[in-house]
């Protein structure tokens, strides 16, 4: 089974950093930060910061679990983490690189219903999760730090 790793990552300015994706063809969606564990990777949380290194050169806090999707072959864990730090200019990830994989940009979005309902954040199934948490006031990454 394949896994991969991806974060929620709020900023201190309350707002979560996410990937906009634009490739030929395709209506342009958002992503959260991730992507697949290794095998060298010494845990899932290891696998997360190495990802979050990767493409945007942070250091995160992870605060807690948030969400587990699975299906027969995958499974997708998306972490709370708090981010202090980074720089997309200084992205290392091989994807970055890759002909054909259309653009990659860093965006801050605000942690608010109405900001979330702005963009076309992938999988649904997440985008889902965080309305309600923050529709519900219950995300509780201050109460978790």
């Amino acid at each position: 089974m394949i896994e991969r790793v991806r974060a929620v990552l709020v900023t201190t300015d309350d707002t979560m950093l996410v990937i906009r994706r634009t490739r030929p063809g395709i209506p342009e969606y958002w992503v959260l930060p991730g992507g697949g564990v290794e095998p060298s990777d010494e845990s899932r949380e290891a696998a997360l910061h190495r990802e979050i290194h990767e493409e945007i050169a942070g250091k995160a806090d992870i605060v807690r679990l948030l969400h587990t999707m699975e299906t027969d072959d995958e499974r997708q864990l998306f972490y709370l983490a708090r981010i202090a730090t980074w720089s997309f200019d200084d992205r290392t990830g091989p994807e970055f690189s890759a002909e054909g994989r259309g653009e990659y940009a860093l965006e801050e979005v605000p942690l608010t219903l109405e900001a979330l309902d702005g963009i076309d954040l992938k999988p649904e199934e997440i985008a889902h999760v965080l309305r309600e948490a923050v529709g519900a006031g219950s995300l509780g990454v201050e109460a978790s730090l």
